[in-house]
């Protein structure tokens, strides 16, 4: 990060990796033009999830697919391990048979709560005519309390609890198991909540652009001693094929927006309500003003780094709970939080189904 008034020298080259790069390159060292400091520097434009079998494109259209996007992990690290165990997920390579249990995957949706994502799981497994049994539908990860995992035909469904850090380990064991199983053509949604910023709760926010506190669109992970940026910008064909899924739905306000991912729920949001407050009323209301001004709709606390993961095949959908601009606090009737926060699985069920050919 720059001290104020710092700023990198305009001749310096910055380092960006491709695309489909997960290997990080040597950093730059660059001086600081104002005091003279050098500053280690390492950006990454994107860490994808998915590259293309081949140069064709994945689709001619929407519902065509040209060859496969394997799930792809560079990291050669892991093709040298005799057993690899997903720690946090209570799976491995030598303890379960990944292939034949996730080799049909298709869709992932992953979201903050444990019992959401059940109920999610449910309602799937009724929207796609199983014929298993509800109750046959176990957690997979039932050995592990960090998180739960369900698998409802082609539709793997799980929680990362709340903030970066958690969403984040998650997201390294599902990546690897995905690749370990040789998915292909994967699309990951995250479903939540969120606080919105100018709009009215209960609005769905389809989310284009994920930011961070500084309305900049990316996100910065500490490895080792360097910072590394990656980009988190989404597929906008999928967020407008969201969206005209979403215009099929009676009653249902839904815009395509960008998202604010926070460090924290209370000071990092600007809330006025938590145990340390060290701001004004007038600084907060000014704030979550310019983010609206920049093209904030909500605010959440995983996009950022989900996106910089997944951003190639992935999209961000929540609904939000409250207006920022006039409260704090969620003081929604039960019936209608329930009924709001089952806004986005409705819309994700409608894409599923419109993609699966299982529409009227």
């Amino acid at each position: 990060m720059l001290a104020p008034g710092c700023e990198l020298d305009p001749d310096q080259e910055v380092v960006r990796t491709r695309p489909e790069d997960y290997f990080l390159r040597p950093p730059s060292h660059a001086p600081c033009t104002a005091c003279g400091t050098v500053m280690t520097i390492h950006i990454v434009e994107r860490m994808a999830l998915v590259i293309p079998a081949s140069n064709s494109s994945m689709r001619s259209d929407r519902n065509t697919y040209v060859g496969k996007r394997f799930v792809h992990v560079k990291n050669a690290y892991l093709d040298s391990m005799d057993e690899d165990i997903l720690y946090h997920l209570d799976l491995g390579t030598k303890t379960h048979n990944l292939l034949a249990m996730f080799g049909d995957v298709k869709f992932v949706c992953v979201g903050g709560s444990p019992n959401r994502m059940k109920a999610f799981a449910l309602f799937m497994h009724k929207e796609l005519g199983l014929e298993e049994a509800e109750e046959d539908i176990k957690d997979i990860c039932a050995g592990t309390d960090r998180y739960c995992m369900y698998k409802t035909g082609p539709v793997l469904t799980i929680s990362h609890v709340m903030v970066i850090p958690s969403i984040s380990i998650m997201l390294h064991e599902l990546i690897t198991l995905l690749h370990h199983a040789r998915c292909y053509d994967v699309t990951i949604i995250r479903i939540g909540t969120s606080g919105g910023i100018g709009i009215a709760p209960g609005t769905v926010v389809i989310t284009d652009i994920a930011v961070d506190s500084f309305f900049k669109p990316r996100f910065e992970q500490v490895i080792l001693d360097n910072i590394v940026t990656r980009s988190t910008e989404l597929d906008k064909e999928l967020s407008e094929e969201l969206f005209n899924c979403s215009k099929e739905i009676p009653n249902f306000p839904t815009l395509i927006g960008h998202t604010m991912c926070t460090y924290d729920f209370y000071e990092g949001q600007g809330r006025l309500d938590g145990a340390l407050c060290s701001f004004s009323r007038d600084k907060k209301l000014d704030y979550l003003k310019r983010a609206y001004k920049a093209g904030v709709r909500n605010i959440e606390m995983e996009s950022t780094v989900f996106t910089a993961m997944c951003g190639l095949c992935a999209a961000v959908v929540c609904v939000t709970l409250l207006n920022r601009l006039d409260c704090d606090q969620i003081n929604l009737p039960h019936d209608v939080l329930v009924e709001y926060q089952q806004r986005p699985q409705l819309l994700i069920s409608n894409f599923i189904r419109r993609r699966l050919g299982l529409c009227d």
